[in-house]
């Protein structure tokens, strides 16, 4: 599955690819999260390797955003969880540190414009439905379940929360 160099091969990438079109096509014709999923034709615009844009239906915002990102040997995952802090910063990267040891298969990172990611990766021949499965339900899970907290220290005085659906 990957070259002498550990690096995948075309084959791989084909492989990896058509697991993740399957799973968005049957995740988008069923009534879950998946609202949007789209493939960039090209693809990451730092190296060109394949990426997927996945929008999601959350409790606690409006959206919840997944990129996924097929890397040498591992398909990278992100999604924006907020912006940099404004207030009390020290206390919010506290808190999501305290809670990475928790997550399963994810972290929280600071990103380049110091926003807050939750970021992951698993190398290629893990990647099935199962994984995609619990990939995007962790993302979904872990912005609901943290977002309010994280938003009310970083953002003190201006966040509210979103009223509960229906």
């Amino acid at each position: 599955m990957t070259g002498s160099a550990g690096v995948a091969d075309d084959e791989a990438t084909a492989a990896v690819t058509g697991v993740i079109d399957r799973w968005a096509a049957r995740e988008l014709a069923g009534a879950g999260p998946l609202v949007a999923a789209d493939r960039p034709t090209d693809g990451d615009p730092v190296t060109g390797a394949p990426r997927w844009y996945l929008r999601l239906r959350s409790d606690e915002r409006e959206h919840v955003t997944v990129w996924l990102t097929l890397r040498q040997r591992t398909l990278h995952y992100e999604c924006q969880f907020m912006p940099a802090p404004e207030t009390d910063p020290e206390g919010t990267y506290a808190y999501l540190l305290r809670r990475n040891a928790g997550l399963y298969g994810m972290a929280f990172a600071i990103g380049p414009e110091d926003a807050i990611y939750l970021v992951g990766r698993v190398p290629y021949d893990r990647v099935d439905d199962g994984e995609l499965d619990r990939i995007v339900g962790a993302s979904l899970a872990y912005c609901d379940a943290y977002f309010p907290t994280a938003m009310a220290l970083g953002f003190a005085g201006r966040y509210r929360r979103r009223p509960p659906a229906g």
